[in-house]
């Protein structure tokens, strides 16, 4: 089914844009939500006309959230979880617990889907992008960590025990390669 978008629709396309898509999504989601209109002969002859009014109204959401953007741009979240020994979480942070966290920091409601994310199952570091309009889309970190523990040791990666690593093994195969009638190689 040919679509003419009225309004700017997440990853399918901006207002005045003439798409294809499939029976099903145009019927139940597309024409009752508003988003777009049969691709007739008649809706063809305004496709000027509503892409000239969707530049008006895109310019005027991007000046109002343009503020909000540059507030939220550069922001982190601080995630203290439960952890199994491995690093993996029980449980997960989904986009609704970002949106949450986002929306009583900047006392902005941020919708989840809004949030563009995978959950997070994991300790560590993350980036995740806010979509406030189709232009508007800043990134936010967030760090995850062990409960008690603090968020400055997930940020500073401990340096110390990725040498020793290497120089124990080294340690172990020198052990493994000496004879019975050579002397042990002197302890440093």
């Amino acid at each position: 089914m040919k679509v003419l978008l009225i309004k700017d629709v997440y990853k399918l396309g901006r207002a005045g844009d003439i798409k294809k898509v499939a029976d099903g999504y145009g019927r139940n989601f597309l024409l009752p939500q508003g988003l777009a209109v049969l691709a007739t002969a008649g809706a063809l002859k305004q496709v000027e006309k509503i892409k000239a009014q969707a530049e008006i109204r895109r310019s005027a959401q991007n000046e109002e959230l343009k503020g909000l953007a540059d507030q939220v741009q550069g922001i982190t979240l601080t995630f203290p979880v439960k952890a199994g020994e491995t690093g993996k979480l029980y449980g997960s942070i989904t986009t609704q617990d970002v949106a949450t966290a986002l929306s009583e920091k900047t006392r902005f409601e941020v919708k989840r889907q809004q949030v563009d994310m995978q959950p997070i199952r994991a300790i560590g570091e993350y980036s995740s992008h806010i979509r406030l309009t189709m232009d508007l889309v800043p990134e936010i970190k967030i760090i995850v960590h062990r409960e008690g523990e603090s968020a400055e040791s997930m940020t500073a990666p401990p340096e110390e025990s990725k040498p020793e690593k290497p120089k124990a093994a080294r340690g172990k195969r020198k052990a493994r390669e000496e004879t019975p009638d050579q002397e042990p190689a002197p302890a440093e």
